[in-house]
């Protein structure tokens, strides 16, 4: 059976490692295809010792299976500053949604929900009147789309999510089978948690 936990503190910062991990595994997949290093993960989840972060973690057991990261916006990614400069919402206003891994073994179970509605309950505790993500944009026809594949945009929508237009972040990191770091854009999705 799968238990979800919120950690936060200490638990939050014992747990960082694993998740490292977990995304390393889980961002191989399309459409982040993500070539993970374990340093840069060590380094990027420092962002989550912040005092207004969350972990929403799953586990199977003693073993982490999924996690969703969160945290004022502004006690993330400077890169996200910029896209939002030309927006109504003041900056102070939003929570940011991380990312959400989850093994996909256990997809499909209610953990999902389970993700948002726990990082949107810590936005609202936080004073917060919006929560926003990314997603990785990829092109339709790109070579390493999987037949079948479903982006998550319904489910965002049921949750009362929106994408932005024209609001994007820009990142870069190493593709599978690339040589070097390259840019990617991400699309940020948006929606009022007082609503």
């Amino acid at each position: 059976m799968t238990e979800v936990r919120v950690l936060t503190g200490p638990a939050l910062d014992a747990a960082l490692e694993d998740v490292a991990r977990l995304r390393i595994t889980v961002f191989r997949a399309f459409p982040y295809l993500y070539d993970g290093d374990l340093a840069y993960e060590r380094r990027y989840l420092e962002a989550y010792r912040a005092h207004s972060a969350i972990l929403v973690a799953a586990f199977d057991g003693a073993r982490l299976v999924g996690a969703a990261t969160g945290a004022a916006m502004e006690d993330h990614a400077a890169e996200f500053a910029a896209p939002f400069a030309a927006r109504p919402e003041p900056f102070s206003q939003i929570f940011y949604c991380a990312e959400s891994v989850l093994l996909p073994d256990y997809r499909g179970r209610g953990l999902g929900h389970a993700f948002f509605d726990a990082r949107e309950a810590h936005g609202r505790a936080l004073g917060r009147r919006y929560a926003a993500f990314c997603a990785v944009l990829r092109p339709e026809d790109h070579p390493a789309r999987p037949a079948g594949y479903a982006p998550l945009d319904p489910f965002w929508r049921k949750r009362g999510y929106a994408p932005l237009p024209g609001v994007e972040a820009r990142f870069r990191w190493k593709d599978i089978g690339a040589d070097t770091d390259t840019p990617h854009r991400l699309q940020f999705w948006m929606r009022d948690l007082t609503a």
